[in-house]
């Protein structure tokens, strides 16, 4: 008898199935971006540290801060982030307030990590997720210092939301 009604359940389960699988959340869509999940931002041949540099430099000089986005291009809240700070709608609003660069620390969680060299600069020892997204003053402090590991969650954020948060 128990048999009969586990295998009644289980029937009625059955086309309820593919409507669920088909109701997975869609891929979202950042305006002006045709793959917002995929990403060259991040170049692993590039010398970090020089761009660090440079970038401080450049915020001494405009008085503006330093974006450091540390990701991966492997990494889709990574290639999200990237994708939603280059868009048409808050590409414009962020530099004026910011020198955007982008460096590449690969997977340090698996260790797989790269240029971690910058992470540490910046008093960061343990690298979460990514993308971590520190926002340096032009001495190279870090301003938001508890905020900036809580992007690895990029991906669930609409570009609005970002963009929100970086003009706070």
């Amino acid at each position: 008898m128990i048999r009969i009604i586990a295998l009644a359940f289980a029937l009625l389960a059955l086309p309820l199935a593919p409507a669920a699988a088909g109701e997975d959340a869609p891929l979202r869509s950042i305006p002006g971006v045709e793959k917002p999940y995929e990403t060259t931002a991040f170049d692993p041949a590039a010398d970090a540290m020089a761009l660090v540099d440079t970038a401080l430099a450049a915020a001494r000089q405009s008085g503006k801060r330093v974006l450091l986005v540390m990701g991966s291009n492997d990494c889709h809240d990574s290639a999200w982030f990237a994708n939603a700070i280059a868009g048409i709608d808050i590409a414009g609003a962020l530099m004026t307030r910011y020198h955007i660069i982008f460096v590449d620390i690969g997977a340090p969680r698996v260790g797989q990590g790269r240029n971690l060299e910058v992470a540490r600069r910046f008093g960061f020892k343990n690298i979460r997720g990514t993308p971590t997204v520190a926002i340096l003053d032009a001495r190279g402090h870090v301003l938001n210092r508890k905020a900036a590991p809580k992007w690895r969650n990029a991906a669930s954020r609409s570009p609005d939301e970002i963009q929100a948060e970086l003009m706070q």
